[in-house]
């Protein structure tokens, strides 16, 4: 996995290679019942602009931890999606108004039978209290891209930022 995170830019750059073709990489983001193997949950997701992208971390909670409201901003089928975030509970004053949501952008290559993953996550605040949210979603972009990789090769996704 590549790491791009500069906290003077305000962005989360990262990369994974993953042993699978674009098309089930594109599915495992934009089908909700394939995002609910390896990501969170229970995922709701219309891949349309302006369909949901909403994530639900803890069972039965779809009021806390999860991307209600969030939305799809950006699509090219097979190659990109883009849709609104919120963070988790301890940063939602500060990231979850609707006016302050952050944004991310997944990017598919397919080279040969591999396909290179690229999530980037902008739209970070100024001050202590956002660079705890980026330092925060650094270690969870992480682990959702090994997630994803892990599910992809092996079938053994693991739901990211459990409680």
């Amino acid at each position: 996995m590549t790491n791009q995170n500069t906290a003077e830019q305000k962005i989360i750059k990262k990369k994974v290679m993953i042993d699978s073709k674009a098309d089930l990489v594109w599915y495992a983001w934009t089908k909700s019942d394939r995002v609910s193997q390896w990501f969170a949950g229970k995922a709701i997701v219309e891949p349309e602009v302006g369909g949901k992208y909403e994530l639900y971390f803890e069972p039965g909670n779809e009021v806390g931890n999860c991307t209600k409201g969030c939305t799809i901003i950006g699509l090219e089928p097979f190659k990109s999606l883009s849709f609104t975030w919120k963070g988790p509970d301890p940063l939602a004053e500060l990231m979850n108004q609707s006016s302050k949501l952050t944004e991310v952008n997944v990017k598919l290559q397919e080279i040969g039978e591999q396909t290179e993953v690229t999530v980037t996550h902008t739209g970070w605040g100024e001050g202590q209290e956002w660079q705890r949210a980026i330092d925060w979603h650094v270690m969870a972009w992480d682990q959702v891209l090994s997630s994803l990789k892990s599910a992809l090769e092996a079938g053994e996704g693991e739901l990211c930022c459990q409680p």
